[in-house]
């Protein structure tokens, strides 16, 4: 079969399937690679080790896998419109914001399960159809190589966005031999608009296209084990997992689409919910109402800490500084304490700043 036919074929079995772009492209990533060992030099990663740890195999991808050709990148929407609005629930301080992305089904097994049936798919058209499929889970520049499929480009805040549909949805990719026909590359849309460098909390936007990980609050909530430090606490405001700043704020996603992927409606009502439900769930509650999403990724521990620096920022209230002293009482790790402690004086000594 001829591979601009085939290709046609993936297109329509990528629509049928739920997602909302896909584009073609080859493996020069050079410009990328230059771009990552400097941000890797200066150290912006923190402690995300596994972005050093492959070396350059994340941005040449015939070393992940010997004898690639082209990559396939696909783009799945998550924006739900029933969702509560992201405004309202950052503006009230008694609600934890958790970011859209996360609120339904892991993304990581939805659009794995389905770039799987692609590859069969391809698999019984052609035969002997050499690929490996990614979501989030191998090295690999998906935001870089979903720019060269013409997915979209990659913004001043470093998301990858889409003219047509702004920048809530995930990536994944297929690594295969066949030889397809590459796309154009995507043309960056950014112009003079510099919202989301400014509306960042913690300004981890430290330069346009540059983020400073260490500084983000998606990096602080998930990435980071240990304690969150003191300058960023008050900035942190009431997000427990993730952050959607940048984004809200860009002008492109007005023009965002919602999701026709059923898997993507939020759980237990996180997209409103109060601090204090949640920081009185147990590990059990936990685990059981954060079961097959993101937010399971972090530990009992990482929740209950941000969610005690949600508290602190929340209105005074006798209640939440009962929550805390309970809470206190239950646990033995002294990073958590210290951050319950953090939380018990900024409630119990109005307008103290103490980061």
């Amino acid at each position: 079969m001829k591979s601009d036919l085939l290709k046609n074929k993936i297109i329509k079995w990528s629509q049928e399937l739920g997602f909302d772009g896909i584009g073609f492209t080859d493996i020069d990533l050079a410009k990328d690679e230059t771009h990552l060992l400097n941000w890797l030099e200066n150290k912006f990663h923190g402690e995300m080790h596994y972005m050093e740890k492959h070396g350059v195999k994340r941005s040449r991808p015939d070393e992940l896998m010997p004898g690639t050709v082209r990559i396939i990148s696909f783009r799945m929407n998550y924006r739900k419109t029933d969702t509560y609005a992201a405004e309202k629930v950052l503006n009230n301080k008694d609600l934890g914001y958790i970011s859209r992305y996360a609120l339904g089904k892991d993304y990581h097994s939805v659009l794995r399960e389905r770039l799987h049936i692609i590859a069969k798919k391809i698999n019984d058209e052609i035969g002997n159809f050499k690929y490996r499929a990614f979501v989030d889970s191998a090295p690999v520049l998906e935001k870089a190589i979903a720019q060269k499929a013409g997915l979209g480009w990659i913004g001043k805040n470093t998301n990858l966005i889409n003219k047509n549909n702004g920048s809530y949805f995930f990536l994944g990719e297929i690594y295969t031999n066949i030889d397809f026909e590459v796309d154009k590359k995507a043309k960056n849309y950014c112009g003079e608009c510099s919202e989301c460098i400014e509306i960042c909390p913690t300004n981890a936007i430290i330069a346009p296209y540059v983020l400073d990980a260490k500084k983000c609050i998606a990096y602080l909530t998930i990435e980071l084990k240990g304690s969150i430090p003191m300058e960023f606490r008050d900035s942190i405001g009431n997000r427990i997992f993730g952050c959607d700043d940048c984004q809200i704020v860009c002008p492109w996603n007005k023009f965002s689409t919602e999701t026709k992927v059923s898997e993507f409606s939020h759980k237990h009502k996180l997209d409103s919910p109060t601090l204090i439900n949640l920081f009185n769930w147990s590990e059990k509650e936990f685990k059981e109402n954060t079961k097959n999403t993101s937010i399971n990724r972090i530990s009992y521990f990482q929740w209950l800490r941000n969610i005690a620096v949600g508290i602190g920022n929340a209105e005074i209230n006798s209640d939440n500084i009962k929550s805390l002293k309970n809470k206190k009482k239950e646990i033995k790790d002294s990073v958590l304490i210290e951050h319950i402690n953090w939380a018990i004086k900024k409630q119990t000594t109005p307008n103290l700043n103490i980061s």
